[in-house]
């Protein structure tokens, strides 16, 4: 398995970046924190599953959902998601991801 990695200040730093990667009306995506680390995983090679991008930033947050605004950089946990204006990011906490274990030991 190869990793690159993109290391980004803040938790918005991600959330801007994944917003604007994002396929068109696709606004739910998900995000881990795990180990102290907030982060994605993106495949560099669909085809072969053995390349992947990781975009972190140091941090944790709750499991639960994320409402981001773009035009302030800033979000906030909701209960639902409700607004096709606003991107959203599920954290997850996984309790083992081996792809993250490996990247983690490797930075």
């Amino acid at each position: 398995m190869h990793i690159e990695y993109e290391e980004f200040d803040s938790i918005e730093d991600i959330f801007l970046y994944m917003a604007a990667a994002a396929p068109p009306m696709k606004n739910t995506m998900p995000i881990n924190s795990y180990k102290g680390f907030i982060m994605a995983f993106i495949p560099l090679s669909p085809s072969s599953g053995d390349s992947y991008l990781m975009i972190y930033a140091k941090g944790t947050l709750e499991t639960g959902i994320y409402e981001f605004d773009i035009n302030s950089k800033s979000f906030k946990k909701v209960n639902a998601i409700e607004r096709a204006d606003k991107n959203y990011f599920i954290s997850l906490t996984p309790k083992r991801n081996t792809i993250a274990d490996e990247a983690i030991k490797n930075l």
